[in-house]
């Protein structure tokens, strides 16, 4: 035989209404919380703050923030914020690459180029053109010509080269050591089947071949037993320098 409940009093019967309406409140509430932390920071903050967030944050954190969505993409990808990682990036420098100087070209692709640009140690005659280059002679050189050198004898600057786009070499006037002979150069590159630089040198008429690198700065060095030559700083070129196009 069952047995009865018994008859909950009015104020019994308030209590639980009360507290089943709390539970429902707390749950509503929670499910709220979960909808809000799930909702896109984009649509949370607006575009102007997420600009200050994105700003302090690293460019490679930014550049992978603009493959969220297409809104995220307009917002990472904007001028106003990567004009200022470029000037970041391009400080302390000793040139900027041309490439990332072309009128119209976004903030986001300039700062895009100008790091694979300075990767680049294959060297072109836009780069040797471009710039000044301060030359000396090493150690193993012929005492002679060292004795002709500034840089070995501290009587001024270093003796300075300059390349042109015909294939010839120039010097400054009254240069002991140039002597006014003809003077032509050419870069030489080889690869492997799969397209991976096998060598890559320059050679100035019949002297040694000259090993081409790349320091942290982006200026370029070109050296062999004999001599050793280095890109004169100049950030401030108008329209930067080297190849308009990128080099692999």
């Amino acid at each position: 035989m069952a047995l009865r409940q018994p008859d909950m009093t009015e104020e019994e019967g308030d209590g639980r209404v009360v507290e089943v309406e709390e539970r429902v409140r707390k749950k509503g509430k929670k499910k709220e919380e979960e909808e809000e932390w799930g909702r896109d920071p984009l649509e949370v903050f607006g575009t102007d703050l997420m600009l200050r967030i994105l700003n302090k944050l690293d460019a490679r954190s930014v550049a992978l923030s603009s493959l969220v969505s297409r809104p995220w993409h307009l917002v990472a990808s904007s001028d106003t914020l990567w004009s200022l990682k470029c000037e970041e990036l391009w400080s302390g420098k000793a040139h900027i690459p041309r490439m990332s100087q072309v009128d119209g070209l976004s903030k986001f692709a300039a700062y895009s180029l100008s790091v694979m640009d300075g990767k680049r140690t294959r060297i072109t005659k836009y780069d040797l053109s471009d710039h000044a280059w301060e030359f000396h002679f090493s150690k193993a050189a012929p005492e002679y010509w060292r004795n002709l050198d500034p840089y070995w004898k501290g009587t001024g600057r270093p003796m300075r080269r300059y390349f042109h786009l015909d294939g010839s070499q120039s010097a400054d006037p009254g240069d002991k050591v140039w002597g006014g002979h003809e003077c032509c150069y050419c870069t030489v590159t080889s690869s492997l089947e799969d397209g991976k630089i096998r060598e890559h040198y320059v050679r100035i008429n019949r002297w040694p071949r000259l090993c081409v690198s790349r320091r942290q700065d982006w200026s370029w060095e070109m050296k062999n037993y004999l001599c050793s030559y280095s890109s004169i700083r100049d950030t401030d070129k108008p329209g930067g320098t080297g190849p308009l196009f990128p080099v692999m």
